[in-house]
């Protein structure tokens, strides 16, 4: 038997992978993220499958319960929110299940910061403007290295998701204009790819105040940088002119 980590995804319960959805319908065991998760996403789950929500259980507790599980010979499934590599809080667990003998593997899942990009309709590597995206989050309880703080970041005006922040919004946009300057286009976006959704464009000076008139103080992301709007150049990659090991060059009327 196992412990799996599996990522449900966003939040749209259709984004759990086929993988996911296939082993929450075999464990005998899931402890899932309850804050966070869509409990739609629990009617994968075998009918005779025993539950338990995580958000008041402490580290030790869920341990006890993976332990106990496998122990009796049930498979476990272990379900955060998005994607667990990404502020997951998975590796303490996945390093006491290695301590204990007990094996675990981690199912990927679709991550937030992509299903904000859907909502958007942009596009975070464009060519011309950006090739890196950011993913952070601002120094809060759990401090933040001083050379990863938004001030820093922002100096590479690279296309930017902020996780975790959007009861500090209003800092945290100020602190990132130093580097990307106020106008740089911004967008909120609040339980993306769930039917709640809602998305508020504008500039990272006046994007915490819009955020704040839709009643957005949790559960949303910060996208940042000139990917939100403005030109582009085409992509090499489908440009006929460009060749690869797939597909030779063309002329404009489609002659190699």
């Amino acid at each position: 038997m196992k412990v799996y980590f599996v990522g449900a995804g966003p939040g749209d319960p259709e984004l759990i992978t086929v993988k996911g959805r296939r082993l929450l319908g075999e464990a005998g065991v899931v402890i899932y993220a309850g804050s966070l998760i869509n409990p739609e996403i629990l009617q994968y789950a075998a009918p005779g499958a025993t539950c338990y929500d995580s958000a008041s259980l402490t580290l030790e507790e869920v341990l006890t319960l993976m332990q106990q599980s496998i122990t009796r010979g049930e498979m476990v499934v272990r379900l955060h929110t998005g994607d667990p590599s990404l502020y997951g809080a998975i590796q303490e667990q996945m390093d006491a299940l290695a301590r204990l003998g007990i094996p675990f593997e981690v199912v990927p899942g679709v991550s937030s910061f992509a299903a904000a990009a859907a909502a958007v309709e942009r596009e975070f590597t464009l060519p011309g403007v950006s090739q890196t995206l950011i993913l952070t989050r601002r120094g809060g309880r759990t401090p933040v290295p001083a050379q990863e703080s938004l001030p820093e970041l922002s100096r590479h005006r690279a296309s930017l998701c902020l996780f975790l922040s959007s009861q500090s919004l209003a800092t945290a946009t100020a602190e990132l204009a130093g580097g990307y300057g106020v106008e740089t286009p911004a967008a909120v976006v609040y339980k993306a790819s769930w039917p709640e959704k809602k998305v508020v464009r504008g500039t990272l000076g006046d994007i915490a105040s819009l955020a704040q008139a839709a009643g957005i103080e949790r559960t949303a992301l910060l996208l940042v940088g000139d990917f939100l709007a403005g030109g582009y150049e085409r992509s090499r990659l489908y440009d006929p002119a460009f060749s690869h090991g797939y597909r030779g060059a063309k002329d404009n009327h489609g002659q190699g």
